[in-house]
């Protein structure tokens, strides 16, 4: 298995370099796929945010029993994209 130092020598970068830009880009590609999926779960609903979402299950404009699966993925796909923000934001 290559190690990390063997790969940002091959590459001629610092392995500190290497690592920052990595990791940047495995979370930029993870950060799509989550609003990938938010958008389809706000185009389906109509609504723009898991607030809303709630706010029209509560209005009694969606069943919450047939939206329960998709209000919780909604809710957690929002979470991780804060989260992922926040590391971005961090490197």
């Amino acid at each position: 298995m290559i190690t990390l130092e063997e790969l940002a020598k091959d590459l001629r970068m610092k392995p500190d370099e290497l690592m920052k830009e990595s990791l940047e880009t495995f979370l930029k590609h993870k950060l799509k796929i989550i609003e990938s999926e938010l958008f389809l779960l706000a185009k389906r609903y109509g609504v723009r945010n898991v607030q809303e979402f709630d706010q029209m299950i509560q209005e009694g404009k969606f069943h919450e029993e047939d939206a329960f699966e998709d209000y919780f993925k909604f809710d957690n796909l929002e979470a991780e994209r804060e989260l992922i923000l926040k590391y971005i934001d961090k490197l």
